[in-house]
């Protein structure tokens, strides 16, 4: 797998370069057009991206959870989830337990991100908790663990700041216009109108097409990841079904995640924005269509690299582990479906997620004598509560 990571990693870092020539072509024509030195321009692109990327460096990952409003939480508050966290992180090998976040949202996703292999996490939404048994749980972990381990994440925190910074300077450059920044800079130029004009005309086009090409770009360095984290997953579950059933249901949900954006979008394990039977093979999306990726895990005759570059060639033609790493890769039998019991059915499953919220949100709970159960916010703390149900008063 490593030459596939590698490879990964090389087309990765050509679609980068392009990136970042979009950010110097527009900050250098902003430059030339609002002060008719290119490099002036120039400059100020560089240092916005290299304070963003000293942001990134220390507190990326973070900024990410907080933008996605995820919190920790602890092995005690949500214990399948942890424990298939700890599953997944030994079977892929990792040296580090990534840290547990839960997104209090209906919609279904997750997410991992990590500024380095010693600072990881993984995020899941409350919804997928609450719709995945133990099998479909550890297929989207293991996806995500994936990421982890080929260093997705960490690509993607980067791509997502360059693609901010062009993004603050297309901004930037299109209130100066509004303005009149360029009108009058243009006025100033005394028999040089025909050359300002044109060049005008250029920064306003990158202004607008700037953004959309590195979002392309950064759609495309996304989707190229996908499959080998798929891969992965069967392998490290050992269940490829797990997984396909998950993607079957985050398809046909409906429920859009509230805190994601088109800079976080690509991170999770399905396009956030994406509309239930949209096929998203264009260019805008950020992911392969979810019903060719099903259909690749159920083709699978067994949980090994060899079986899903089997599975890809029937499905889409071609192959998407290279030879070096199949000949190297071992024999993976599928196993049978997990038994959780109370937990393997959606009630079940509900009570365990919102126990898991009460806690992460720091409720206390009292079992007043009559049986019901009082959840009391963290500010009554100190404070004498009343049982709605028998009238018995506690003390918080």
């Amino acid at each position: 797998m490593w030459e596939q990571i590698q490879s990964n990693k090389t087309r990765s870092i050509m679609l980068v370069i392009g990136m970042g020539l979009i950010l110097v072509a527009l900050g250098y024509a902003l430059g030339m057009a609002f002060t008719d030195n290119g490099l002036v321009g120039l400059v100020i692109a560089l240092v916005l991206w290299g304070i963003m990327n000293l942001v990134a460096l220390t507190q990326g990952d973070s900024i990410l959870l907080g933008m996605a409003n995820a919190k920790e939480i602890k092995p005690a508050d949500h214990p399948r989830l942890y424990n298939v966290v700890e599953e997944m992180k030994i079977a892929s090998g990792l040296d580090t337990m990534p840290k547990v976040y839960i997104i209090d949202d209906p919609a279904l996703n997750a997410f991992a991100t990590g500024r380095d292999k010693n600072h990881i996490s993984v995020a899941i939404t409350s919804g997928l908790l609450q719709k995945l048994n133990r099998d479909e749980l550890q297929g989207v972990i293991g996806h995500e663990m994936a990421h982890i381990k080929n260093r997705d994440v960490s690509l993607m925190v980067w791509c997502s700041i360059l693609l901010g910074t062009i993004v603050i300077l297309a901004q930037y450059g299109s209130r100066m216009f509004i303005f009149g920044g360029g009108s009058r800079r243009s006025s100033s130029n005394e028999g040089g109108g025909g050359a300002q004009a044109i060049l005008m005309v250029a920064a306003l086009l990158l202004i607008i097409l700037a953004p959309l090409f590195a979002q392309l770009i950064y759609f495309a360095i996304s989707r190229k990841r996908e499959y080998l984290a798929d891969a992965s997953s069967a392998q490290y579950t050992r269940y490829p079904e797990g997984l396909a059933s998950a993607l079957e249901k985050l398809g046909a949900s409906t429920a859009q995640l509230r805190s994601a954006n088109q800079a976080t979008a690509p991170m999770y394990i399905i396009n956030p924005f994406r509309a239930k039977g949209k096929a998203a093979a264009d260019l805008t999306s950020t992911h392969p269509p979810i019903s060719e990726r099903i259909r690749i895990l159920r083709s699978m005759n067994g949980a090994s690299y060899h079986n899903y570059d089997e599975a890809f060639k029937q499905v889409k033609g071609g192959h998407v582990i290279p030879p070096t790493a199949i000949k190297l890769d071992h024999a993976e039998t599928i196993r049978e479906a997990s038994d959780e019991g109370p937990l393997s059915t959606e009630i079940g499953r509900a009570r365990e997620t919102s126990n898991a919220l009460w806690n992460m949100n720091k409720y206390q709970t009292v079992d007043c004598d009559c049986g019901v159960r009082l959840r009391v916010p963290p500010g009554l703390k100190g404070q004498e509560i009343q049982c709605p149900h028998c009238g018995k008063t506690h003390q918080t």
